[in-house]
C-alpha cells in the first residue's frame, strides 16, 4: 500500500481548505510503527486545524486527527508486532505530526495502547480522546471523594461529545447527573443519556457579581470554561469538585478565591494529550469492562472521510451532538 487517501488542510495565504487527497506513503514521518488506520473521530482540536488556528497545527499542509484505531503493518517495536490491534490518542498525533484521519499512520511505539480485549476498534474510536477525557473527569473525581450519595454532579456542554460521554459514565454509576445546554432542542438526546434533570446554560454564562452562589451539586465536569466554570464553582457544594477539559466557551477564567476558601471546593484540570500510557491502559480497560457503555450506539454516528470537512464547519457553528466515528476501512 504505497498510496492512501488522507485529509489535507491547504493554506492559501489566510485562507484554510481541507479535501481528501491521494498521498504517497514516503510522506509520512520516517520513524515509528505503521498503522492502517480502521477508524478515527471529529474532535474539537480537528475542527480548530481545519480553521487554521496555530496553537494546535504548526506547518501546513497539515492532517488533523488526534484519535485512530488500525491495525499494524510494520513494526520494529518488540511490544507490537504485525497484525496487532491499537489505539492512539493524544501527545502530537493531528497536530505536530501527521494525524489520525488518514488511511495510514506512522507514530512513535509509546504512544500506542493495545486495543483491550472485548473492545473493537470502532469502540475504541466511538469513545477516542472524548471518551478517554471523560473517564478521567470521572475518574478524577472519584479520587477526591465524589460519591453519587453526597449529590448531584453537573455537565456543562452536556451535548457533545465529552459531555454526552461523562454524562453516559455518571448515570452507569449511580450519579444524578444535570445536564447543561444551551441547546433546547438536545434535551431528549440528554435525557435518554441517563441525565436527570437538563437546564439552559445561557444562565450560567452571564457574569455573576456573587462571589458564591446556592449549593447544587457536589461535583461538576466542565467543558466549556469562562462564566460557566466560574459559575460551576460558586454553585459547588461544600468539599465538592469540578473537573476542568475544555474552553469552548471562553479560556479566560475571571472569579474570586470564594469557592476555594469557604466551601473547600476543588478545581481539577484535566489534560489527556500527555496522558502516561499505564493510566491510558487503566482507563482504556475501565471502559472495555466495568466502565463499559452500553449506550454508545445514542451518541455515535458513523460517517466517511469525505463528509469531514462540512461536519468541521457544522462543528464549529455548535451544530453537531454526540460523536462522529470516521470509517476508514473503505476509501
Amino acid at each position: 500500500m504505497t498510496m492512501f487517501k488522507a485529509l489535507r488542510v491547504q493554506q492559501n495565504q489566510q485562507d484554510f481548505h481541507t479535501r481528501v487527497a491521494n498521498c504517497a506513503i514516503d510522506e509520512l514521518p520516517e520513524a515509528g510503527v505503521l498503522i492502517r488506520v480502521h477508524y478515527s473521530a471529529l474532535n474539537y482540536k480537528d475542527m480548530l486545524a481545519m480553521q487554521g488556528h496555530k496553537g494546535i497545527a504548526e506547518q501546513y499542509p497539515h492532517t488533523p486527527g488526534i484519535d485512530a484505531a488500525g491495525i499494524v503493518m510494520e513494526s520494529s517495536h518488540a511490544n507490537f508486532r504485525m497484525g496487532d490491534a491499537v489505539i492512539v490518542t493524544g501527545f502530537d498525533l493531528g497536530t505536530r505530526v501527521w494525524g489520525g484521519l488518514s488511511e495510514l499512520i506512522r507514530v512513535p511505539a509509546n504512544w500506542l495502547v493495545p486495543c483491550p480485549a472485548g473492545l473493537s476498534l470502532f469502540e475504541a474510536m466511538a469513545y477516542g480522546t472524548a471518551g478517554l477525557t471523560a473517564a478521567m473527569c470521572v475518574d478524577s473525581l472519584l479520587q477526591v471523594g465524589v460519591s453519587a450519595d453526597l449529590g448531584p454532579v453537573a455537565v456543562s456542554g452536556a451535548s457533545g461529545g465529552v459531555g454526552s460521554l461523562a454524562i453516559s459514565l455518571l448515570a452507569k454509576l449511580g450519579f444524578k447527573v444535570v445536564a447543561l445546554t444551551r441547546k433546547a432542542q438536545e434535551r431528549e438526546f440528554l435525557l435518554n443519556l441517563g441525565a436527570t434533570e437538563v437546564i439552559d446554560s445561557e444562565k450560567f454564562a452571564q457574569a455573576e457579581t456573587k462571589g458564591l452562589l446556592k449549593q447544587r451539586w457536589i461535583g461538576a465536569v466542565d467543558c466549556v470554561g469562562g462564566e460557566v466554570l466560574m459559575n460551576l464553582l460558586k454553585s459547588t457544594m461544600y468539599g465538592g469538585s469540578v473537573a476542568c477539559c475544555g474552553m469552548a466557551l471562553s479560556a479566560q477564567f475571571n472569579g474570586s478565591v470564594y469557592p476555594f476558601i469557604l466551601r473547600g471546593v476543588n478545581l481539577l484540570g484535566i489534560d489527556c494529550a500527555q496522558l502516561p500510557i499505564d493510566v491510558r491502559l487503566q482507563l482504556w480497560n475501565s471502559l472495555a469492562n466495568e466502565w463499559r457503555l452500553d449506550s454508545l450506539d445514542k451518541q455515535v454516528s458513523t460517517v466517511s472521510l469525505s463528509q469531514v470537512p462540512e461536519l468541521a464547519v457544522r462543528m464549529r457553528t455548535g451544530q453537531l451532538k454526540g460523536r462522529y466515528v470516521v470509517d476508514l476501512r473503505g476509501e
